[in-house]
């Protein structure tokens, strides 16, 4: 009895998951996979003097604090920014159509053909650009505030949950206790996934800032707002795939205040090492969750191959997950 009571559970296991692929929910899962393993870390190192459920709420309230608070400050930060000298929309465009007619001379005819001859016209062809795309610029607009809704209801359920998570898997009936522990593997395995994904981004971070703050220095290239730039890298960082698109349009952006070349070659250096973040991914992830580089890198490729960046995302915890459930079994 309990064998197929296991199996019924590994499958509603395996379609809840199957469907947050093919439904785009991932972003969903993991905010709330998040919430709930930060609740759960949290709770015990306040739960001295207080109960536990209220130590609970406690976590809880300090995570909605910081998740608004960051909010906040990463909405004043950008209005800062683009409100400021470095940052100021025209400017950035004058100082673009600068450094192309300064370089003009190297590049090919045809190119040239291309290229605007000053921030003006520039401006009109951005808009240009923009009218052309009217259509697909709102369908990502409205992408992403559905992702924005899912990130935010994955966290309100993620609370929850963790709030109401008080009885234990012997108090529950049989199908609940073994989804209960289809869970608990699931929240293990994404666990190690984000510890990992941490040690991941505070590498790249003080690499970067060595970039940032040693080399380019000494080649005579002072970046405005180098040390928000670091900061961004590592929360950045923190969020496989689109921390990469994120981290490298602020860098070039920036860089475009200073100059055509300094663009490019943050661009290049930031290319370069998250091609490079790959490996390390598969290396300190594999060290994790006890798989080798090779595995890894097998699953974020089939894994993007079939879903995109939700299947590079959402590879490394599945598998960890699955690797959980074959040694539970004492299968591997």
């Amino acid at each position: 009895m309990q064998k197929h009571i296991d199996s019924a559970a590994l499958a509603l296991m395996g379609a809840a998951l199957t469907l947050a692929l093919f439904k785009g929910l991932v972003g969903a899962l993991f905010s709330g996979l998040l919430v709930y393993s930060l609740i759960h870390l949290i709770t015990p190192k306040i739960a001295g003097k207080i109960s536990n459920e209220k130590a609970k709420l406690l976590a809880a309230s300090v995570l909605g604090f910081v998740v608004i608070g960051g909010l906040t400050l990463g909405i004043w930060g950008a209005v800062s920014f683009f409100r400021s000298d470095a940052g100021n929309l025209h400017a950035l465009l004058q100082k673009l159509a600068d450094m192309i007619a300064a370089s003009r001379h190297q590049f090919p005819q045809w190119l040239i053909d291309k290229l605007p001859l000053d921030a003006d016209e520039m401006s009109q062809q951005i808009a240009q650009w923009m009218r052309e795309h009217a259509a697909e610029a709102k369908t990502w607009g409205a992408e992403a505030g559905r992702s924005a809704l899912h990130i935010l209801l994955g966290m309100i359920i993620g609370a929850i949950i963790a709030l109401g998570d008080v009885r234990k898997p012997h108090q529950m009936q049989a199908l609940a206790a073994a989804l209960h522990t289809r869970c608990t593997l699931l929240v293990e395995s994404f666990r190690s996934i984000v510890f990992a994904q941490v040690w991941i981004s505070a590498i790249n971070t003080a690499i970067t800032a060595v970039f940032v703050l040693l080399v380019l220095p000494l080649a005579g290239v002072h970046l405005p707002l180098a040390k928000t730039l670091i900061a961004i890298t590592f929360v950045a960082g923190l969020l496989p795939v689109v921390g990469n698109l994120i981290s490298n349009t602020v860098f070039v952006i920036v860089g475009l205040s200073v100059s055509l070349n300094v663009a490019i070659a943050l661009l290049a250096f930031m290319v370069i090492i998250h091609k490079l973040e790959y490996f390390l991914n598969a290396r300190i992830i594999g060290s994790h969750i006890d798989a080798k580089s090779w595995e890894l890198l097998i699953v974020i490729l089939v894994m993007e191959s079939c879903f995109g960046i939700a299947g590079v995302v959402a590879g490394p915890v599945l598998y960890a997950y699955i690797k959980k459930e074959l040694k539970l079994r004492e299968l591997i």
